[in-house]
This record gives structure tokens, sequence and C-alpha cells, in this order.
């Protein structure tokens, strides 16, 4: 029976073995834009090491915290003597022993301290929202890093499936031009132009394949993958090109609302300010209490062990108050100190906010830009398609040659990149001009 229960613990531990290493590796498959930012947030090794830092400052709210409080120390202390000592009734030495015991414990309060405990709590607090919001800009790096290498895996795939196309087209072509060239109707220089292309249209199909395979690359890096995890994208059912797009003026003003590294600016500057009001704290005075319970015992005592302990026992209950005199300038040293970065910090806040200002305009800018080239690509690519299909009719009824044919053919596939390119790069901005505002990225 023993060896049965053993077995089944053997066998559950075991299951919950590999349940937590299924836990631990990653198992999807298909990938979204919000699973891949999920994960990202969740696995990243830079917003990790940020966390341990919040992790950090929790610990020290906690420790400041405590300083409200009594600490309580105990001691015990057993000796043994052995020595020889001069007899001076029967003369000679004696030799003597003694056994001893001394147990005490301590406690001390500080009751004021110029509010420098209150202080000190209020700065760690405040710290502590500063590495939270830490952990917002650093999360929010990493979404702008993976959207963008998420829409350029997209990119890659669109133009290999276009590729594809492409390569049965103009094999389908060279077939066609062989039949013509066995009948006589077209020249052999012709038909190797048709070759040219159609083994051209292979070397890109290769070319758009490894770059697929360097996007994925890229996006699985910024993931924490491993190499060899499987993964495939998951295409949104539409990407919404043309939207509205807000003033320049409103998105300045939601991201300075919204944007953790404003507020992170702002609390810093008050951190600084409290820091001042802890350094000033250095010139008031302050009142501790203390006391102390002890007893010991000896066994040259004639006195039982219990008895001496009640005899020994030793109350001590006191206060001391200390107050600043000179301190070698260390408190004004402190004071200026502070002062110093009350305005670095604010400088550095005034940075934080011209920076993002300018962030938010160059995005603004790249948004139209990328706009006016979406407009612009899709009106090349309606024009080209229809001018390659009048020229396939054309080559058809024997109007053109293949090298005319081929001319429009390019200006058609060269359209085509110039449009997908463009309306990712659509997508792509207007999503980073929306985060700046606030809003989350989706697809």
């Amino acid at each position: 029976m023993k060896r049965i229960i053993s077995l089944a613990a053997t066998l559950l531990i075991g299951a919950f073995a590999m349940q937590a290493q299924d836990t631990l590796a990653p198992t999807i498959a298909q990938w979204d834009l919000a699973t891949a930012i999920a994960y990202a947030r969740q696995h990243n090794i830079q917003v990790n090491t940020i966390r341990l830092d919040q992790a950090l400052s929790q610990q020290d709210l906690y420790l400041a915290k405590a300083a409200r409080y009594p600490n309580l120390s105990g001691t015990a202390t057993q000796s043994f003597t052995n020595s020889r000592n001069a007899n001076p009734v029967v003369g000679g030495f004696q030799t003597q022993s003694n056994l001893a015991g001394n147990y005490g414990v301590n406690s001390s309060l500080t009751v004021y301290r110029g509010g420098y405990i209150n202080k000190d709590v209020e700065s760690k607090t405040l710290q502590l929202e500063s590495a939270n919001l830490n952990i917002q800009v650093a999360e929010n790096d990493i979404i702008l890093q993976i959207t963008q290498a998420f829409l350029n895996v997209l990119l890659a795939k669109e133009s290999i499936v276009y590729v594809q196309e492409q390569v049965k087209t103009t094999a389908a072509q060279y077939q066609q031009g062989k039949t013509k060239f066995d009948a006589g109707a077209i020249s052999k220089k012709d038909l190797l132009q048709l070759q040219a292309q159609a083994a051209s249209d292979e070397y890109n199909l290769v070319t758009a394949q490894n770059q697929y395979r360097q996007n994925v690359l890229t996006l699985k890096q910024l993931l924490q993958l491993p190499t060899t995890t499987e993964f495939v994208p998951v295409e949104p059912d539409t990407l919404i090109v043309e939207k509205p797009v807000p003033s320049l003026s409103e998105a300045q003003r939601l991201a300075a609302e919204n944007r953790p590294e404003i507020n992170n600016g702002k609390l810093l500057v008050r951190i600084a300010e409290v820091e001042l009001e802890k350094a000033r704290t250095g010139r008031m005075p302050s009142i501790t209490l203390g006391g102390s319970l002890s007893t010991g015992y000896s066994d040259n005592q004639d006195a039982k062990y219990a008895e001496q302990l009640s005899n020994n026992f030793y109350q001590r209950l006191g206060a001391t108050l200390s107050v600043p005199i000179f301190d070698n300038r260390v408190t004004k040293t402190n004071i200026e100190r502070s002062k110093i970065l009350i305005q670095q910090s604010r400088l550095s806040l005034q940075q934080t906010k011209t920076t993002l200002d300018q962030q938010v305009e160059q995005a603004y800018i790249s948004l139209m830009n990328a706009h006016g080239q979406y407009k612009a690509a899709a009106v090349q690519l309606q024009a080209n398609t229809e001018a390659y299909n009048i020229s396939l009719e054309q080559l058809r009824l024997g109007a053109i040659n293949t090298v005319d044919l081929l001319v429009q053919r390019n200006l058609y596939v060269q359209s085509v990149q110039n449009y997908i390119q463009a309306k990712y790069n659509a997508v792509m901005n207007f999503k980073i001009y929306e985060f700046y505002m606030g809003i989350p990225v989706t697809l």
C-alpha cells in the first residue's frame, strides 16, 4: 500500500512539473498583434528588469513605514570562568570556577524627529509611483517596437502572396511564348525576354521569402522567443488606412495628459521637493524613548537560580532629547543639494515636455506624408493596372511586341509594391500617432 501511495505521489509531482514547464514555454503558434503585445509586456527582459526596480522601491517603502514602530532586541550571555587564586588561610593556590548567565531585552522608539519619518514615507511612496510609471514607459517603448515589427511581418507576407501570383503569371506567359515561338509567331529574342522575366520573378520570390523570415526573426527577438519557436502571424480581416486625423494641437494636449513620462517628470519634481523638506528636518531636535529589562545569575551565590533571576531583575526606561548644534555643515549642504535637485528635475520635466511635443509633431508629419503617399500609390496602381490590362489585350491582337508588354508590366509591378508599402506605412504611422494620444494599439 505504501509503495502504491509513493508511486502516485511521484506521478502527481511529475505531472505538476510538466505543467509548470508547459506554462513557462511559449505554446502559441498563431500570433495576432494583441497576443504579441501582451506576451512582450510579460516576458520582455527590459520591462521585467524595471519591474524588479519597482519591487525594490516597494521594499524601501516598507522599511520607511517600519521606522514608525519600536524595535526590540534580546541578548543572552552564558559564561564559564575557571581560575587559580592564592588562599591566604591555608596557603598555596586553589582552583575556583564560576558559571554565570545574563539575559535582557532592549527596545527604543523615535517619538519625534522633526517630521523626518513622515516625509521619508511620503518620498518612498512617490518613488514607488515613479517606478510604476517607469514600467509604463518601458511597456510603451516595446509596444511601438512590436507594432512596427509585426506590421513589417504582415507587409512581407503580403508581398510573398503578390510575388507568387506574379511567378504563376510569368510562367504561364513563358509557356504561351514557347507555343508561339514554335509556331513562328514570335522571335527567339522575345521568348528569351519572357524566360528572363520568369526567372526574375522567381528571384524576387526568394528575396521576399527571405525578407519575411528576417522580419519574423526580428519580431521573435523583441518577444524574447527562441528561434525554433513556430510563429504564424494572424492577419486582421481589414486594415483601416484612411481615418480622420486629429489636429496636432489636440494630439499634443492628450499626449501631455496621458503619457507616463510627463507624469513621471512631475513626480520627480515632487520627490525632490519632499527630499528638501526631509533635509530641513536635520535642524530639528529629536526625542527617543528607550527601555530595557535584564537579569542574571551566578553559581557563586547561595541563592537558587529562580531566586537570583528575581533578585537581579533590572528595569530601565528613559527618554533622550538630541538637539543639533553643529554638524560640520552636513544639514546645510543637504538642503542646498536638495534645492539644486529641484531645479534639475524641473528642467528635466521641461525637456521631457519639449521632446514629447516634437515627437508628436514628427508623428503628425510622418502620418500626413504617409497618407499622401498612400493616395498617390492607389491612383498609380489603378492607372497602371488598367494600362497593363490594355497591353495584354494589345499583345494578344499583335498590336505591340513583348518588349512593350514587359515595360508596362514592370510599371504595374512597381506600382503594386509601392501600394503595399504605402498601405502598411500609413497604418503604422496612424497607430503611432494614436498611441501618443493614449489610444491602445489594435489592428
